[in-house]
C-alpha cells in the first residue's frame, strides 16, 4: 500500500499550522488495533486498492470506485452480485478475486470487514 497523503483545509493560510488529515489505508473499526486485516485505500485517479495485511502473497486487488460500491451494496444485502468475486476456499479461507488477482483472508476478518461495510465506513471510496 502507498503512504498516506496528508491534506489540509484549503482555508489555512499560507504558513500556518493547520490539522492535517491523513488519507491512506483504511481498515474496519471492528479489526482489533495491531490486528491483521482488510485494507482498503485509493490512488490519486481514484482507483479503489483493497489488501489483506497477512496475505503471504501481498496481493493488491484494484478495481474502480463503482465496481468497489457494487461490492458494498452487495455486502449490505440490497445489490447483485459485485464484479468482484467472493469465494469460500477450504476451512475458514475467503478469495476476493478479479480476472487477476486474487487477495485472501479468513472468516474473522471477512466478518469484520462486513461490520464496517454495514457501518458505512468505507462508502467514500465508492463516492
Amino acid at each position: 500500500m502507498p503512504k498516506p497523503t496528508w491534506q489540509r483545509s484549503s482555508y489555512c493560510a499560507s504558513g500556518d499550522s493547520c490539522v492535517h488529515v491523513a488519507h491512506g489505508p483504511q481498515k474496519s473499526s471492528y479489526c482489533g488495533e495491531g490486528d491483521s486485516c482488510i485494507h482498503v485505500d485509493a490512488t490519486p485517479d481514484r482507483t479503489v486498492l483493497l489488501t489483506e495485511s497477512s496475505d503471504p502473497t501481498g496481493a493488491i486487488l484494484t478495481t474502480t470506485p463503482e465496481a468497489f460500491a457494487a461490492l458494498l451494496t452487495h455486502l449490505k444485502g440490497v445489490g447483485e452480485s459485485p464484479g468482484i468475486g467472493i469465494a469460500h476456499g477450504p476451512a475458514d479461507e475467503i478469495r476476493l478475486h478479479t480476472p487477476d488477482t486474487v487477495v485472501t483472508t479468513t472468516r474473522e476478518k471477512w466478518h469484520t470487514f462486513t461490520l464496517g461495510v454495514r457501518a458505512g465506513e468505507f462508502d467514500h471510496f465508492a463516492a
